[in-house]
């Protein structure tokens, strides 16, 4: 196939995917029965932008190996590639955003094909390549080789306004990931209005000053045809000053209105020489040229974005910066208002009459033995990714037998069972990565990081490795399972996201662990929880928590984050008061990770001090294991009675006080049973197993949904219902529905209010979960 038919045979394909996915929203909007009357949506105009930059990619650029975050608008778009490529069959195409259908944004879980990456998030997609690239680089460098590729992110201008874009993009690291194309769609248009400023050199600036290469697309080659003609750089220079709004009014212009408008500013009259030139210049032109002129853009001329992808330096990360205009090739293109438009029958008739398609039969594909047939076939035939077999199961120890003694924290707890890993089952350990945002030191992490090394494209030299004052010791290379990025929360639930889907994607399973401050959890909450919607399973541990930080200050206390492994699906949370707790979570938290169905944990622990001996763990082996398995199904009976007056139920570092509360009630001759929290989550899972349940219920939460409500009959026996009260350091709502087991009555404590700087005793007290509050509050249940 010669040059130019190959290049007619993109243009065709183009506008039967413009077509198609033009007939996918509207047959979802006008003409599948619609029940409810609600409305429907879907994005013409936003997949008509991009639909040339993804024609262009799917069938010239791309290789196997390669991945694709798509603008989550432009799912459509992909949908009628995959259609094309006979992935997808007539009846899929009629169920965009119905029930069990094609989803609204591309779901690597959820798609019937599963897109590289869930987009959908405003930022989130955008910047998923990012991290997908070093997980990618990660596992080549420390499990087996799995080839290269690029990663592609295709992000609509919009987006850039996302801040969490701009701190992936600076991140120090990312400039060394040459393997990074993002392409940006530079429609000039949000949601709501035409962008005011011309944002295009200061996108570039952004992108410059971070090490990426910028390659620019901006006129295709009518424009640059005319641009060479007499009065050519009078109408470029027109084009490029003009605003943002006054060129896309333009686009809504006729051809005489055009001619009158274009010279001049605003259509007045200019007697300038440039303006002479430039009236003489269009005055030649046909009404068709020069409207298609006027339209012209880079990033709508296949041929310019083909010699600008032949550019791509892949030393360095690079963004393509593709002028284009919403709405292509429709009736609504450029029109300010064009985002969630939908074109009506009759421009939908004109559109098929104009496309040659049937509107009453509009999921046409490619006879094979045509030019577009044979560019689709040899597509989808380049684009076979190679299968990569799933490594051996790993043996994940569920006990490391230590006997923890003394008087230590959660916290500190965590850093001594990666190292009792380390020596105990280097097989797993050797799976293990952690991520900070550096917080290494003050979350424990030293040891760890000694002992395993920074993870880095590339190696550095350390330069502090012979100061005997230097405890950490920072040495970086492709061997090293630590890694670390800047103050961005966000980057590192992102990375821990990628990290984690290294299972579905390469056949190798990490096991990714995420330590920041507990404060900074719900900061980093929303694109936590979308990575594990797309099939991330990670670790996140938040510490220091609650009011243990008083001496911080008041916003520097977390009070909503106990409530998350409730509250997220696919979600286990664990709030251990003893290190053998932490042990026991942790090493159950990674035995369900990186494996189909399985689940990430969120680790809330604490830096206060607790002693270990209170935790009265078994030393009889049957005893132990009963007692580990209570842990990770989310609480046990710490002290046990046959007649109890009162429950004290408590979690974390406060089963200090709940332990006092109970020897000052028996004091005074009530008799008080403790029972210690380890997961909210759980034992709530375990009071719905027990009740009527959806489907969606019967499908949530992944292994560990369901099926523990055994803990319930062990922590909370029928006999032993009396008035109960809840304690933890963080609000109070989040044990208060275990008083519905026995219905009992309920005194629930906590923090409900913002924290004050002091002394731990005074704070406690400040918010009633001191030992004395615990007794006032236990007299209180137990007399009403």
């Amino acid at each position: 196939m010669s040059d130019r038919s190959a290049l007619d045979a993109l243009d065709e394909i183009h506008d039967r995917i413009l077509w198609l996915s033009t007939s996918i929203i509207h047959h979802a909007n006008r003409v599948r029965p619609n029940r409810s009357g609600l409305k429907v949506g879907g994005h013409q105009a936003s997949c008509a932008s991009i639909t040339s930059i993804m024609t262009a990619l799917w069938f010239h650029e791309l290789q196997p190996e390669d991945r694709v975050s798509i603008k989550p608008h432009a799912g459509p778009v992909w949908h009628a590639i995959n259609y094309l490529f006979g992935e997808l069959d007539e009846e899929q195409m009629t169920t965009l955003r119905e029930f069990g259908g094609l989803q609204s944004y591309p779901s690597r879980t959820k798609d019937p094909v599963p897109a590289d990456y869930s987009t959908g998030s405003v930022g989130i997609g955008a910047t998923a390549p990012i991290w997908g690239a070093v997980a990618r680089r990660y596992v080549d460098s420390s499990l087996r080789d799995i080839g290269t590729g690029r990663q592609y992110s295709l992000v609509g201008d919009a987006e850039l306004d996302e801040g969490a874009v701009w701190e992936a993009v600076n991140d120090p690291g990312v400039k060394h990931l040459g393997e990074i194309v993002w392409i940006i769609d530079l429609n000039r248009q949000s949601l709501d209005r035409v962008v005011p400023d011309i944002a295009a050199g200061r996108i570039e600036a952004t992108f410059e000053a971070a090490g990426w290469q910028v390659i620019t697309v901006k006129f295709g080659r009518l424009l640059e045809d005319l641009f060479a003609r007499e009065g050519g750089d009078a109408l470029r220079r027109r084009i490029l000053t003009m605003s943002n709004p006054e060129y896309q009014r333009i686009l809504r212009c006729s051809a005489d209105e055009l001619r009158t408008r274009l010279p001049g500013e605003a259509g007045s009259d200019d007697d300038s020489e440039s303006g002479q030139a430039l009236r003489a210049l269009i005055s030649d032109l046909d009404d068709a040229t020069l409207l298609a002129a006027i339209r012209n853009l880079g990033g709508h001329d296949i041929p310019t974005l083909l010699e600008a992808f032949a550019q791509i330096d892949d030393s360095r990360p690079t963004a393509v910066i593709a002028y284009t205009i919403k709405g292509f090739g429709l009736p609504s293109s450029g029109h300010p208002q064009n985002h969630s438009a939908l074109i009506d029958e009759a421009e939908y008739s004109a559109l098929a009459e104009l496309s040659g398609q049937d509107p009453q039969s509009p999921w046409s594909r490619f006879d094979s033995d045509t030019p577009a047939g044979q560019v689709v076939a040899e597509a989808a035939q380049r684009l076979a990714r190679p299968e990569f077999a799933p490594a051996a199961p790993v043996e994940l120890p569920r006990d490391l037998e230590r006997r923890h003694k003394g008087t230590s924290s959660s916290q500190s707890a965590l850093g001594r069972v990666l190292m009792d890993l380390s020596r105990q089952s280097p097989e797993t350990a050797r799976r293990v990565v952690t991520v900070s945002p550096d917080v290494s030191s003050t979350t424990n992490l030293g040891g760890w990081v000694n002992k395993v090394g920074v993870w880095s494209a590339d190696a550095a030299q350390n330069w502090f490795a012979d100061d005997a004052e230097t405890i950490l010791q920072w040495n970086e290379s492709a061997h090293g399972q630590h890694m670390e990025l800047g103050i961005a929360e966000t980057n590192l639930v992102g990375l821990l996201g990628e990290l984690g889907a290294t299972w579905s994607r390469w056949g190798e399973p990490l096991f990714p662990i995420g330590v920041m401050y507990d404060p900074f959890v719900n900061r980093a909450l929303e694109p936590w929880t979308f990575g594990i919607y797309a099939g991330g399973q990670s670790i996140l541990v938040g510490t220091p928590s609650g009011v243990t930080l008083a001496p911080e200050g008041g916003a520097h206390q977390s009070i909503t984050t106990p409530s998350t492994g409730i509250e997220v699906p696919g979600l286990v949370t664990y709030e251990p008061a003893f290190a053998q707790d932490v042990e026991w979570s942790l090493l159950h938290a990674m035995s369900l990770m990186g494996r189909p169905g399985g689940e990430s944990a969120y680790l809330r622990l604490s830096t206060r001090a607790v002693d270990q001996s209170l935790a009265r763990v078994p030393t009889d082996p049957a005893a132990r294991e009963r007692r580990r398995q209570q842990v990770i199904a989310g609480a046990y009976r710490l002290r046990s009675s046959t007649r109890p007056v009162v429950q004290l139920v408590g979690m974390g570092a406060l089963m200090t006080e709940v332990l006092a509360a109970a020897d000052r009630l028996a004091e005074m001759g009530i008799e008080a049973e403790v029972v210690c929290v380890t997961s909210p989550g759980l034992l709530y899972r375990a009071l719905r197993s027990g009740q009527r349940r959806s489907p969606a219920m019967e499908s949530a939460g992944g292994s560990a949904a369901g099926g523990n409500g055994w803990v319930l009959d062990q922590v909370f026996p029928a006999s032993n219902a009396v008035p109960m009260v809840t304690v933890l350091d963080g609000h109070p709502h989040t044990l208060s529905f275990l008083a519905t087991v026995n219905q009992v009555e309920h005194v629930a404590l906590g923090v409900s209010t913002f924290g004050q700087s002091g002394d731990i005793d005074d704070v406690y007290r400040y918010h009633g979960i001191d030992t004395e509050s615990i007794v006032f509050a236990a007299l209180d249940a137990v007399r009403s």
